[in-house]
């Protein structure tokens, strides 16, 4: 049985514009999601996120892999130390981490949700 492959060069994203479901905290963050790519189930998502400067109150209920390209942030959890990100850090977010997101400089990045 082969596998499927999905070629994303001549993709047509799909725009959401301020579809976030986190509760902001502070700021007016805005966003734009060009998602490009989502599997027959729903389960998988794929696709480019840009956020203008705030803070959300957040928790994770999927894995989602992040590539910055450009921005700067700060992910703290619930009870523990803030972890600051910037453009070309590559990491993973596991389901279960509560906390906040703070966009303080606009922010694009790659996402993977799975």
């Amino acid at each position: 049985m082969s596998k499927k492959i999905t070629v994303l060069r001549d993709t047509q994203p799909t725009v959401l514009l301020d579809a976030t479901k986190w509760e902001k905290l502070s700021g007016d963050p805005h966003t734009v999601n060009l998602n490009a790519y989502t599997s027959e189930d729903g389960s998988k998502l794929m696709g480019t996120w840009m956020c203008t400067p705030g803070k959300w109150a957040v928790n994770y209920t999927k894995w989602e892999y992040c590539d910055f390209r450009e921005g700067y942030c700060i992910l703290t959890p619930e009870g523990g130390e803030p972890i600051h990100l910037k453009a070309g850090d590559i990491f993973v977010v596991e389901p279960g981490f509560q906390g906040t997101w703070e966009v303080v400089e606009t922010v694009r990045k790659y996402f993977v949700f799975a």
